[in-house]
């Protein structure tokens, strides 16, 4: 079993106004197996610990740690906390420019494993996947996400998880701007990479409708950068119904 480990975590970015406080004192625990949601309104501080976790460069820790298996993940850098077992799925997945899809993907892989993949198996995991995902041959060989719609994007960030079998995924608002169908065939995506390798799974989303597809073992209320509540999955359809509002201050200003 492998364990990410996050205790009281604060982290700050800095913006126009200096430097800006976002998480202040995340505790969360996520064993291989377990599908764990974050839920909360914008601006709560969501993003934020997915991007803390990958090492983005724009955030600062200042207080708390992150171990994988009690290995410190602060002090990895982005590329070994990849080849540890840790994956990110990007809201908004970059696009990368004279490379492509197959040379990408096995170039990761080589990475993570040490060893490139046997040509004739590779060849035949990367069809399936794609086969799977309902995505066209020809995809391939196109450059990493150029061009790409938001949909074909989240379906070769979910191609990536099948393919390179982390041990904890993150996965921020894959959700976002997918349609009813692309929904559906990415959290199908997702169990499947789980069912293959009993991925732990942390999920970040607004809404409930991505929960129907992929059943949280626990939600995670998340606002102004504190985990204000935790529940299994009766505690999204509560959300669903109720919103954040209970824990909003009433005189807060609503967020654009």
């Amino acid at each position: 079993m492998t364990v990410l480990e996050i205790r009281d975590l604060h982290v700050t970015v800095e913006t126009d106004a200096g430097t800006t406080p976002i998480l202040n004192g995340v505790t969360l625990t996520i064993r291989t197996g377990e599908t764990h949601a974050i839920m909360g309104p914008n601006g709560s501080g969501k993003s934020t610990l997915a991007y803390t976790i990958a090492g983005h460069p724009k955030y600062t820790v200042t207080s708390g740690s992150i171990t994988l298996d009690g290995d410190d993940v602060l002090a990895m850098t982005v590329d070994e906390r990849a080849r540890a077992g840790l994956f990110l799925a990007m809201q908004y997945p970059v696009e990368i420019p004279g490379v492509t899809v197959t040379n990408f993907l096995r170039t990761a892989k080589t990475a993570i494993d040490g060893e490139a993949p046997s040509i004739r198996s590779w060849t035949k995991d990367v069809k399936a996947s794609m086969k799977d995902l309902r995505m066209d041959d020809k995809f391939a060989q196109r450059n990493v996400n150029e061009g790409f719609s938001g949909g074909e994007k989240k379906r070769h960030e979910i191609l990536q998880l099948e393919l390179l079998q982390p041990k904890i995924a993150v996965l921020d608002e894959t959700d976002s701007g997918l349609d009813v169908d692309a929904l559906k065939i990415v959290s199908e995506g997702v169990n499947r990479a789980k069912g293959k390798s009993d991925l732990g799974v942390l999920l970040i989303t607004h809404y409930t409708r991505i929960l129907r597809y992929i059943r949280p073992d626990f939600v995670h209320v998340i606002v102004a950068g504190r985990i204000v509540e935790e529940g299994g999955p009766e505690l999204a359809d509560r959300l669903e119904n109720e919103g954040y509002d209970r824990f909003i201050p009433a005189d807060s200003p609503v967020e654009a």
